[in-house]
């Protein structure tokens, strides 16, 4: 009988990784909304940090270095891998880090489930031993589907759309082992609408058009000064920069445009953590197409603008919102800046490509959806462990 160890609520394991924001934003996410639900027994672990610090150091700097610098190398890798099986030489040695450590937490925490926000799957890889395991879930944190996601001894998944549900239905996972509920986000998102107290806090001017920027968490989207300067030419908008923890990039920006006429008009930033509130005021993005940064602009209704995605998943999240006509592609500044400047000029055209974005959205949040359908699966196990 499960019984959660002598406590009316289960016992949550959160396994993420730091490659990236998002796997932790997610992790964060579902925690926030179990609390909300009374329950505050997460347990968040990271767990290639934990397991192999060494090794996890060398590979987030390796992570960084070819997203950022060898772009199709990564892109090469991400797609040389993508149909991988869990049982393949490959497959078994990425999802192999980590199961000494996992047996040591189980052991400590003693967790109900364990809900993977990245698809490092020792704890699944554990099950083929048949030993007791707690249920395995796993949250796709893309709109692309990679087979390093797919692994058998998941007992659930949560992904954005139907299309990663077809995917990994025609990858031999059953309907009835996924769900589609979108990407966890923060609370915040759709809750917040412009005010004139958020124009205030912005030090932004609620009679222009607000074009937003978001160059990542670690700030490297490409040409951010040339886009920046291309906006700034049509005095009737204004451009916030959002540059992330990437604080040579914030001194950068603002030293080169110190002078220039659009000064006033350009508002540079760090890390946001709110970022829900600039989202609120923006009438557009231009953002690196990381599946949680799509999915917070898609729950705020923007019209998405990607500037020369990366190759590997980010391109292929670009490539699925612009198929769904929710996102623009440029490949140059100048053609960028043309198409902003013409969306936020024209306003049928504005509402048409938020609308666009709009039907996208799930139709609750996700970390909610998540949490509801997790306790109710563990409820339904727990009463048929008394049988």
């Amino acid at each position: 009988m499960i019984m959660f160890n002598n406590n009316p609520q289960p016992k949550l394991l959160i396994l993420y990784a730091s490659y990236g924001e998002g796997h932790l934003q997610v992790a964060h996410a579902i925690k926030s909304a179990l609390e909300e639900q009374g329950n505050y027994r997460t347990v968040m672990v990271d767990l290639m940090a934990e397991s192999h610090p060494w090794l996890n150091q060398v590979t987030r700097s390796f992570y960084l270095k070819s997203y950022t610098h060898m772009p199709s190398l990564y892109g090469w890798m991400y797609d040389f891998t993508r149909l991988m099986k869990h049982d393949s030489l490959f497959g078994g040695l990425l999802h192999s880090f980590g199961k000494d450590k996992i047996r040591r937490i189980l052991r400590v925490e003693q967790p109900d489930i364990v809900m993977h926000t990245f698809p490092s799957f020792a704890l699944p890889e554990l099950k083929r031993r048949r030993d007791y395991h707690p249920p395995s879930y796993a949250v796709i944190t893309d709109f692309d589907l990679h087979g390093r996601w797919v692994h058998p001894s998941i007992e659930r998944y949560y992904v954005a759309t139907e299309d990663l549900k077809h995917g990994l239905m025609q990858l031999g996972i059953p309907s009835s082992a996924i769900q589609v509920s979108g990407i966890p986000l923060k609370r915040g998102f759709r809750a917040t609408t412009a005010s004139s107290e958020l124009y205030e806090r912005y030090h932004l001017n609620p009679n222009k058009p607000v074009i937003l920027i978001m160059a990542g968490a670690q700030g490297v989207m490409p040409d951010v000064s040339r886009i920046c300067g291309g906006l700034l030419e049509d005095e009737h908008v204004q451009v916030a920069l959002v540059c992330g923890r990437n604080l040579l990039l914030k001194d950068t920006i603002e030293k080169h445009f110190q002078a220039h006429h659009g000064a006033s008009r350009l508002h540079v930033y760090g890390f946001i953590d709110p970022i829900h509130e600039l989202m609120a005021l923006a009438d557009c993005l231009i953002t690196k197409p990381g599946g949680v940064t799509l999915s917070e602009a898609i729950a705020a209704g923007l019209p998405i603008f990607i500037y020369r995605p990366v190759p590997g998943q980010e391109k292929q999240n670009a490539l699925y919102l612009e198929s769904k006509g929710a996102a623009i592609l440029a490949s140059k500044a100048s053609e960028l800046t043309e198409q902003i400047l013409k969306l936020v000029h024209d306003p049928l055209r504005l509402t048409i490509s938020k609308l666009s974005t709009k039907q996208l959205q799930a139709s609750q949040t996700a970390a909610d959806s998540i949490v509801l359908d997790m306790l109710s699966n563990t409820r339904i196990m727990e009463r048929a462990a008394t049988l």
